[in-house]
Parts: structure tokens; C-alpha cells; sequence
């Protein structure tokens, strides 16, 4: 290479050296904003949920006391009955019959036994004169009481017969709604004396029972509990329970407690529970599934954040809180039941923590951040924090 050219080279990379110390290097980002608040302190109840069925108040199978041919069906499948209604009608006309004999028979028993009382007047009088012996005597004397058990015995099947023709009409001996008709008019159906035939069958509807269990472990936490109105223990207190049906999100009907089975299941180490619930519109019907809300506590005093502001590390639930160097620190946290978009902390971050509610995904441990009180105006960009901005920051994970 000639001497030029190396002077050239020489040049080249000394002014490139010089270009690159003149260079200024990009500044530092700034510290992330986020939206922290202070846990809410609230006196809450724990509240346990369980899933049930509803069950009715009454549920009665129709069945005639009586064997005969049906003769008439009063009502229409699935309408809504009162207790006494008339539901189905059996041929009246065998009872009838058999009615009028007992009738007749009791006639005659009665006319028997005023010709027997008679006779035994008059028999009273002749033993004293000794015109007849006292053989004689207590012969009519068991003539008449005779006489007497034969006319009880002949009432007895007159109230029976009368009762048979009173049974040809089935009514409704509770109120609700009725099922569809198992039999048709014209089908002879068996009585009381054979096997009863099902005719229909009625479940009152207003108001209606949820059944659900609660496992043992639950069971001993009641039982602990302090005795209150609030305490499911006390099988059949009337406390207030919630529910919901599966479409809905809200626990919005309100019912009360109104039984505890004594007896845990030894074979599901479960015990079987019971609310009432009123039904005027008749939403609820018998077999339904729904999600009950028991009381699962004490009142207690406890501290609840945002839900947006709970982040999760595999199994683990955590929260960032803002010292007061405005270093974020990662707290795990042990939570309760959800109020309202606010969470129950019951376990991890303390009344004057600073938490993050907003630009949870911004921070990791040990970061200096820009934090902004929920509720504060933030600063405007480019502003230094706490100069007057525009608007409020929206809550939630960014």
C-alpha cells in the first residue's frame, strides 16, 4: 500500500473514532405508572356455596281407595289445582246400590231390636210374678243384645258403604300443580284392597324446598362457629341463604334455613341440609339444580382489593405492593370470596399496603415505579408526577 493510501486509512478512522465519542447514548426510560389503592376494610361474612335441587313441600300420588271402573277426569294435564278440587270421578252407581242395602239391613236389625227390647219389658214383669222362670228371662235378655250388636254392626256397614261412595270422587288434598293423567275414563283401576293404581300425581309448588350436603369438615366448622343467627348448626334457625339458578350470575333469591338432618352419611361422610324459598311465579320446580349461598362464618373485619390487581404464579396467587421508595414488591396473598369486584385478602398484605390495581402486566419485583393514587389525577405526559393532567386512568389490567 502506498504511503497516500495509509495516510487515507489513518484519517478515516480516526474521524470515525471521533464521530463515535461525540455520539450521545439514548436516555434511561422512565419509571412505569401505576394505579395503586390501599386495601378497603369492610365487616364481611364468609359465605359457602353448595349446589342442590329443589324438592316440594308436599308431593302426593293419587290412588283410589276404592276398586272400579273411572268415569270422568276434571282437570287438564299440568294445570295448577287447589286442595279439594275434583280430580277424578269412579262409577258410583255399584257403591250406591251397596249403600242402599246396608240401609235396609240396619232397617230391619233396628226393627229387631225394638221387638226384642219389648219382649224383655214384658219379660221383667213375668219373672217377678215367677210366671216365667229366669231361663226364659235371660234368654230375651240375649235376644236383646243380640239384637243391639247386630244393629251396631249393620251402622258400621252402612258408614263403610257411605264412605266407599264418597271415595268414587277423588279431590286434590293438597294445592299445586298436577302431572299428566296415567289412566284414561273407562280403564277399571285397583283400590286399596289390591294394589293401587297411580292416577296422577301433584307437587305443590309455593313455597319450596333446596336440599343440598355439606360435607363433615364444614359440618364441625358450624358447629364451632359462635352460636348466632348466622349458625347452621342450630338445625332450623331461619337464618337467610342465598341463591342462584345456573343462568344467572347474581345470588339474588333469598330464602331461610328451615332444616339439618341429624344423621351424617356413613357411606359420603356428608350431612343433608334444607332451605325454604317462596315461589310465586312458579320459576322453581322440583328436581332443578341451583347454586345455595350459606353463611360460612362469624362477622369479621377484613381487608378486600380490586380483583384486577391479583396476579397468579402457577398454583399461587400474588400482589404488588409500592413501598415507600416506590420499589414494587411481590406479596402472595391468601384470598376469600369475591364482593362486588373486590376480593377478600384474608392472608398477605396489610391496611396500609399500597397495591397495585392498575398496570399489573408494567411491573416486576424490585422495580421503581410511578405510582398514582386510584382516584388522583394522573400526571399529563411528559408532566412530572403530581403537575395537573387531563384524566383519570381507567381501572383494570393494562
Amino acid at each position: 500500500m502506498s504511503v497516500t493510501a495509509r495516510l487515507s486509512a489513518s484519517a478515516l478512522l480516526v474521524l470515525l473514532t471521533a464521530c463515535g465519542d461525540t455520539a450521545q447514548k439514548p436516555p434511561a426510560p422512565p419509571p412505569p405508572q401505576v394505579t395503586v389503592a390501599k386495601p378497603v376494610k369492610q365487616t364481611v361474612v364468609d359465605q359457602d356455596e353448595y349446589v342442590g335441587r329443589f324438592v316440594a313441600v308436599d308431593l302426593v300420588e293419587i290412588r283410589s281407595r276404592v276398586s272400579g271402573y273411572l268415569d270422568k277426569v276434571h282437570f287438564r294435564d299440568g294445570q295448577m289445582v287447589k286442595a279439594g278440587d275434583l280430580l277424578f270421578s269412579i262409577d258410583p252407581r255399584p257403591f250406591q246400590n251397596a249403600l242402599n242395602q246396608a240401609r235396609g239391613t240396619l232397617a230391619q236389625s233396628k226393627a229387631n231390636l225394638a221387638f226384642t227390647t219389648g219382649d224383655l219389658e214384658r219379660a221383667k214383669k213375668l219373672v217377678l210374678e215367677k210366671t216365667i222362670s229366669e231361663q226364659v228371662f235371660d234368654q230375651r235378655t240375649q235376644a236383646m243384645r243380640t239384637a243391639e250388636a247386630v244393629v251396631s254392626a249393620n251402622e258400621a256397614a252402612v258408614n263403610q258403604a257411605a264412605l266407599d261412595l264418597e271415595f268414587t270422587e277423588l279431590r286434590a288434598p293438597v294445592g299445586g300443580r298436577i302431572g299428566d293423567r296415567k289412566v284414561a275414563p273407562g280403564n277399571l283401576i285397583a283400590g286399596a284392597t289390591g294394589t293401587p293404581t297411580l292416577l296422577a300425581t301433584i307437587v305443590s309448588t309455593d313455597p319450596i324446598r333446596f336440599e343440598f350436603t355439606t360435607d363433615e369438615g364444614s359440618y364441625l366448622r358450624y358447629q364451632r362457629m359462635p352460636k348466632d343467627a348466622t349458625d347452621i348448626s342450630d338445625r332450623g334457625a331461619g337464618f337467610e341463604v342465598a341463591l342462584k339458578l345456573l343462568d344467572e350470575a347474581d345470588f339474588g333469591h333469598k330464602g331461610k334455613m328451615d332444616f339439618v338432618d341429624n344423621v351424617i352419611d356413613k357411606s359420603s361422610g356428608t350431612i343433608r341440609a334444607r332451605a325454604q324459598f317462596a315461589n310465586p311465579t312458579g320459576l322453581f320446580t322440583p328436581g332443578m339444580f341451583a347454586r345455595v349461598q350459606v353463611p360460612g362464618s362469624a362477622p369479621y373485619e377484613a381487608l378486600l382489593i380490586a380483583d384486577v390487581a391479583i396476579g397468579t404464579e402457577q398454583v399461587r396467587k400474588f400482589v404488588y405492593v409500592i413501598d415507600g421508595e416506590n420499589i414494587a414488591r411481590q406479596k402472595y396473598v391468601t384470598l376469600g370470596s369475591l364482593r362486588g369486584g373486590l376480593r377478600i385478602v384474608k392472608d398477605g398484605v396489610s391496611g396500609d399496603d399500597r397495591v397495585v390495581v392498575n398496570g399489573l402486566n408494567r411491573v416486576r419485583p424490585g422495580q421503581k415505579v410511578t405510582p398514582q393514587e386510584q382516584g388522583a389525577t394522573p400526571p399529563a405526559s411528559g408532566s412530572p408526577a403530581g403537575s395537573a393532567p387531563a384524566a383519570a386512568p381507567a381501572a383494570g389490567k393494562n
